[in-house]
């Protein structure tokens, strides 16, 4: 095992050579680890391998790819010890795959999802906690990546403590509002419930325990969290609402003569001034005030609404439930709008609310 470490200024990724005292050339191993002090990159390389390798140098190679995961996890720690501190790009980060799909027979067609895969996710034996996060009315799996940065704020929460490791699975909703639409032919709540948790949870290293399941969304995605959570208390120790598109009875009525946000499509038309009989079985505040007590208070709830968000008295009446029914929940008022700015804010405080809750 040779460890060499070398300083370059400035910093270029990719391919090192360098020659050695005795003058001849090696290549570095692409398993390194860059570290900073004093002005300078460095870079710490488990083993350098020599152009034409001996049988030696075979045994070596062989070495360094048994003990790599341990030498990842002790050698920062020893290096951070002697002064050595790794520089915000260096610092080891979580992956998003994006453009995965699921093949949904309810639906008769592909579901797509992106998917965060916390740092470590590959070297590590571990089972992880899941947050599905939903997004909102007209959007797709991208939109939290793209326009909320979940990534990356996720690999600082972890970094700093603030968050456990966790993988944060982002399906496509489409416009659906997650639920069945009255007609049964876009079955959604049907297609998380009974196809996608379950392949997600086949496909990664995921606790599929209760305990170790949440659920979270913007908007629409607010709405889908709380009907599933509500409909389906047994699957999720958390919901965490942001901007939930929460409407009263009297709001609908005038949504629905107005063929606002595909309600229509979803709920069906009214007839003599009355709500759809669908409307009934998804409306956030009716299963708020019917849903045995008992079974909602498996669940830990949290809701936030910006104060100038169009949609904050439908979060205000819902909390008002909750709190007379003597269901504990969290509600969060901070300033701002329906804005990605609000929601960008507001997400790390959310999973810190699910992480502390990741417990049997």
């Amino acid at each position: 095992m040779i460890l060499h470490v070398t300083r370059i200024h400035p910093w270029q990724p990719g391919t090192l050579y360098i020659n050695h005292p005795n003058r001849r050339r090696f290549f570095l191993s692409v398993q390194q680890i860059t570290l900073f002090h004093k002005g300078y990159y460095y870079i710490l390389t488990i083993f350098i391998a020599k152009k034409q390798l001996t049988g030696t140098d075979r045994v070596l190679l062989s070495i360094h790819n048994c003990m790599l995961r341990m030498l990842n996890r002790v050698i920062p720690i020893v290096l951070l010890f002697l002064g050595f501190t790794l520089p915000a790009s260096a610092q080891i980060s979580g992956e998003v795959k994006e453009g995965q799909a699921i093949e949904s027979k309810i639906l008769s067609h592909q579901v797509k999802y992106n998917v965060y895969l916390p740092p470590g996710y590959h070297t590590s034996s571990r089972f992880y906690p899941v947050v599905y996060l939903l997004h909102g009315f007209t959007g797709n799996e991208t939109d939290w990546v793209q326009y909320g940065q979940i990534d990356k704020l996720a690999d600082k929460a972890i970094r700093d403590g603030l968050i456990p490791p966790m993988i944060i699975v982002m399906p496509d909703g489409d416009s659906s509002w997650y639920i069945n639409d009255f007609k049964g032919k876009a079955r959604y709540e049907d297609m998380l419930v009974n196809e996608f948790f379950p392949t997600i949870e086949k496909e990664y290293h995921i606790r599929r325990d209760k305990e170790f399941r949440a659920i979270a969304g913007l908007s629409m995605g607010g709405y889908g969290t709380l009907t599933l959570a509500m409909r389906h208390p047994g699957l999720f120790s958390s919901a965490a609402a942001l901007s939930p598109a929460i409407v009263s009875d009297t709001e609908m009525k005038k949504r629905l003569q107005n063929d606002v946000w595909c309600y229509n499509t979803i709920f069906g038309t009214p007839e003599n001034d009355s709500l759809p009989e669908w409307w009934d079985q998804y409306s956030v505040l009716k299963l708020a005030t019917v849903t045995d007590k008992d079974s909602l208070s498996t669940v830990h709830w949290y809701i936030d609404c910006g104060d100038d968000d169009y949609l904050a008295d439908g979060s205000a009446l819902l909390c008002m439930i909750l709190r007379e029914r003597k269901i504990a929940h969290e509600y969060r008022i901070r300033n701002g709008a329906h804005t990605w700015e609000y929601w960008r804010e507001g997400i790390i405080p959310a999973l810190q609310f699910i992480g502390k809750n990741f417990t049997r």
